[in-house]
């Protein structure tokens, strides 16, 4: 079996696709967070006194899909921005966190205040 065969198996089999999902969230927020971090011109050691933990703590941030919404809002904050968490169903959003309207928006509907921007 070649390395292609193999690997189309292994892509093919259950479970995968969600696999390769998480995967690639948690590198986009691992991206996103180290470019929000360079934007504001901080270091890993000014972001960690900012925040009041230790440069590897920042690291493992950066790295970790599992970081807690207060930790996330700490970091954003640090940086500059502000956390905004808006649940998608539909064609309907409703902001969860760190915006204005605490009603479900339809789609297209959306101002300025609550658009949630996202990592790079």
């Amino acid at each position: 079996m070649s390395l292609k065969d193999w690997e189309q198996k292994v892509l093919d089999s259950a479970g995968a696709a969600e696999a390769v999902a998480e995967i690639e969230d948690e590198l986009r927020l691992a991206a996103g967070l180290t470019a929000l971090r360079e934007q504001a011109g901080l270091t890993q050691r000014e972001m960690a006194k900012r925040i009041g933990v230790s440069q590897p703590r920042v690291a493992a941030i950066e790295k970790a899909r599992n970081v807690t919404v207060d930790v996330l809002e700490q970091y954003v904050q640090a940086a500059g921005g502000q956390l905004e968490i808006t649940v998608t169903k539909g064609r309907t959003r409703m902001p969860l966190i760190g915006a204005t309207a605490a009603q479900p928006r339809r789609r297209g509907s959306a101002t300025a205040s609550n658009r949630t921007a996202r990592p790079a």
